[in-house]
């Protein structure tokens, strides 16, 4: 096996993804735009899309870091628009594009449309998540987006499996598809119950780092596969697994947290940059296969499909939105929302790399040995349809944004809560630490005492600094110069390590002791997560 094509596929899409960040366009769409020209240009391998690599190897470390990242009780407190769009809406967009597609192309049949319908109506996690946190879409718009693209992979699978089983001749009843549908979704949230316990046990007990974050890289393909394998959802059980876990991540030890962090992020960006690469490097295959289909009628019917897709969205969340609120109960305990929170939710239904993968996972035949009708053109209108909502949606929905001026996060009040919530951490700190050095066995020098006292009231006073004023010379809070002056400081002890090893005053392995020591003093004083 060469490996060449996907390390180079890596390294140029990381590249691309870097690229993004000094640009206006967002990271996934310019993936997509170099993995289009990038698929005709020579010698650059061909890359196709495997639904048995992308469901179970990468579906499930994309879902677990979007979850893992998601906050439980903001998705519990938006539970009702959240199961509307990842349950109702995927399922009403099947049926609707299913239908629409139907009585558009000539002689498609009902069951090859429901499939293609199954197939592109779930919008995409990894999509969704990455928009969001660029356009800084508000709170809680941004909680029902990820909450809806975390659980309505399940609803589309599942609907695609049904709609499939009757396309190819399996004869499956309505009764039949619906028990399907229950015991996918329940048997997914039932096995991500059982694991989550002992996986969380598992993670709290061992004493190595590495043996804990080795267990964070299994728990998302231990999840999935062990759903599957008896036929229910690995994506409900790698959800609620990852929901549990990132509830009670604070009970993980420190050293874990922190290298887990760096390791979830450096195979999300990883992950997420090969996806939208591939994305755009399916081309040449999908118009290879177009077939018996003339270049003009197939653009027609991606054109009409889009706007389905779009227009069916719409149909939907508008009437979710404000129906429900008819119920007085549903009006008090939910927030009040006006039309523009529909409108974003309903034009941020960017489709991705799920869509693809399972339209690639469609049969070649039927049961009876037919060919599986219109195979070719439900690639080509999906591939159209995850090109058009991620290039004409997801440039636009930035500058939808700025037009309708919605409320962004109000980062005057985050640091004030901050600095609230920190002040009371610290006066509890304060006293646990009197308590302690009134006994006699936590007796320290005086120089020790006090320094314990000076990092409290350093971090206690921390966040207070970026609220006050800035530097009239450099523009910075006394809290940024501190830590720029501490970096300077570090550095050049750093500098001084280097040289004695250099000098042969200290060997190798006494250096990295002392630069690790630095990095976590470092780390400690910046305490700052980069995007």
């Amino acid at each position: 096996m060469d490996a060449l094509p996907l390390v180079a596929l890596v390294a140029a899409s990381a590249a691309v993804a870097g690229l993004a960040r000094r640009t206006p366009v967002p990271a996934p769409l310019l993936l997509v735009a170099m993995g289009l020209i990038g698929s005709y240009v020579p010698g650059v391998p061909t890359y196709t899309l495997n639904a048995h690599i992308v469901l179970p190897l990468l579906l499930p470390p994309l879902l677990y870091t979007a979850a893992v990242d998601s906050s439980y009780l903001d998705l519990r407190a938006n539970l009702r628009p959240v199961a509307l769009l990842s349950v109702g809406y995927v399922l009403f967009a099947t049926v609707a594009v299913g239908w629409l597609a139907y009585r558009l192309v000539p002689d498609l049949p009902l069951t090859a449309a429901l499939v293609l319908g199954a197939v592109i109506a779930p919008p995409d996690a990894v999509t969704a998540a990455a928009i969001a946190r660029r356009v800084g879409l508000p709170a809680r718009v941004t909680t029902i987006l990820q909450g809806e693209s975390l659980v309505n992979d399940a609803t589309a699978i599942t609907a695609y499996k049904v709609a499939l089983a009757a396309a190819v001749g399996e004869g499956m009843s309505w009764g039949a598809g619906i028990g399907e549908f229950f015991l996918a979704s329940v048997g997914g949230v039932a096995v991500g119950l059982v694991l989550m316990v002992p996986l969380h046990w598992l993670r709290t007990h061992l004493k190595e780092a590495l043996l804990q974050n080795t267990l964070s890289l299994l728990i998302p393909f231990v999840a999935y596969a062990a759903a599957e394998r008896v036929h229910a959802s690995g994506v409900l059980a790698v959800v609620v697994v990852a929901l549990y876990l990132g509830h009670r991540s604070w009970q993980v030890d420190f050293a874990t947290r922190l290298q887990e962090a760096a390791v979830w992020k450096m195979v999300a960006f990883v992950l997420e940059s090969a996806v939208f690469a591939l994305i755009g490097l399916q081309l040449p295959f999908v118009l290879k296969g177009l077939g018996t289909y003339a270049v003009a009628d197939a653009l027609w019917y991606a054109v009409a499909v889009f706007l389905a897709v779009v227009v069916v969205r719409f149909i939907w969340v508008y009437p979710a939105t404000y129906l429900p609120r008819l119920s007085r109960r549903i009006r008090d305990r939910e927030p009040g929302t006006d039309w523009t929170a529909p409108l974003i939710v309903g034009w941020a239904g960017m489709r991705g790399v799920v869509s693809l993968a399972i339209a690639f996972s469609i049969p070649m035949a039927t049961a009876d040995g037919a060919d599986f009708p219109a195979r070719n053109l439900v690639l080509f209108l999906t591939f159209t349809t995850v090109i058009g909502t991620l290039v004409i949606q997801g440039l636009t929905l930035p500058l939808l944004v700025r037009v309708l001026r919605l409320p962004g996060r109000d980062r005057q009040a985050e640091t004030l809560a901050e600095a609230q919530a920190q002040s009371e951490a610290s006066t509890a700190a304060e006293a646990r630490l009197e308590e302690l050095l009134a006994d006699a066995r936590n007796r320290l020098p005086q120089p020790l005492t006090d320094r314990l006292r000076t990092v409290l009231e350093r971090r206690r006073n921390a966040v207070w600094e970026r609220l006050g004023a800035s530097n009239p010379v450099t523009g910075e809070s006394a809290d940024d110069t501190y830590r720029r002056l501490a970096g300077e400081m570090i550095e050049a002890e750093r500098e001084v390590f280097v040289r004695l090893r250099d000098e042969r005053g200290i060997d190798d392995e006494m250096m990295r002791t002392l630069l690790r020591r630095l990095d976590l003093e470092e780390a400690a004083a910046y305490r700052e997560e980069s995007d």
